[in-house]
């Protein structure tokens, strides 16, 4: 990205945060007057005042919200998808949309919600490894019963990114290793324990066939994982089925996202990249572009 591109929208960010800086004194002024309305004989004067200044404050944080999205959005289409497109050929980068419910739940290991998002899809290959990938928001719906009524909240129990790897490699019997949680899925998965000590103590390992479960988790193979864990902050799980490999990475983050009040640097665009490169790292690491569970 050249520094015209970075001056050009890093000029536009600030023009969008200052107008949602300038909201916060008339937030205060509302907030004054709201005061002033409790204790004083002319309450109908100060609820004017009041009213007149939230107008105001929402008015002007609602636009800087705005340009600040629109900025968003630009510089996906503008930048982002030109540099993906640089780092893995043929990528296709679709910020506006994402992994369909059917595609994040066939994982097995994700529990269906009550309010489901996804957005900035992924897709392409890697040498002969196919991929898609996006980031998944899920949302449990709670019902709170209180004296006053009931309230209706949610709880997000999963915020991070979700791939599916395709390869031409089949198992006998599907595999999960799950750093937290457990299957959701009808298969009778049975708990297995690796040799290594330290790999039980981080991953729970659920297999149809125990089989399948040291066929695919060679001393390589668990090694690769301990590493992409400790370089993925996070939760991670992965499925083995069929001739898919479906990874989810619990982390609490909104990827390939401008941040407010942070200024675009060199810096913000490595960790795009960064961020990118994860499925690179997964398929290298992994081995998935080699013959390694190819059956006759």
């Amino acid at each position: 990205m050249n520094s015209d591109k970075f001056q050009k929208f890093n000029e536009k960010k600030k023009g969008s945060e200052k107008k949602v800086l300038l909201s916060i004194p008339f937030l205060i002024l509302t907030l004054i007057s709201l005061i002033l309305y409790y204790g004083s004989p002319d309450n109908n004067l100060w609820v004017v005042f009041a009213s007149i200044l939230g107008i105001i404050t929402l008015g002007i944080f609602a636009v800087g919200m705005s340009e600040f999205i629109k900025i968003k959005k630009n510089f996906k289409n503008e930048v982002l998808t030109e540099m993906f497109q640089t780092l893995i050929p043929d990528v296709e980068y679709y910020p506006d949309r994402g992994l369909s419910e059917f595609d994040v739940y066939s994982s097995e290991f994700l529990k269906h919600a009550d309010r489901y998002h996804s957005e900035d899809f992924i897709g392409g290959s890697i040498g002969d490894v196919s991929f898609v990938s996006s980031d998944v928001r899920l949302d449990e719906r709670h019902v709170q019963h209180t004296k006053n009524g009931t309230r209706v909240y949610y709880v997000t129990y999963f915020l991070g990114r979700v791939f599916r790897f395709d390869f031409n490699k089949e198992f006998s019997g599907n595999l999960q290793v799950l750093e937290a949680g457990s299957p959701y899925s009808r298969r009778k998965f049975n708990k297995v324990k690796m040799e290594s000590v330290d790999f039980n103590k981080k991953f729970k390992i659920f297999a149809e066939e125990e089989i399948t479960a040291f066929y695919i988790l060679t001393p390589d193979i668990m090694e690769a994982i301990f590493n992409l864990e400790r370089r993925n902050p996070g939760r991670i799980s992965m499925s083995f089925l069929g001739d898919h490999l479906y990874v989810a990475i619990n982390n609490s983050r909104d990827t390939f996202e401008l941040k407010m009040f942070i200024k675009l640097d060199e810096s913000v665009i490595e960790a795009f990249k960064q961020d990118l490169l994860v499925i690179k790292d997964f398929i290298v690491s992994l081995k998935l572009n080699n013959k390694l569970f190819k059956k006759d």
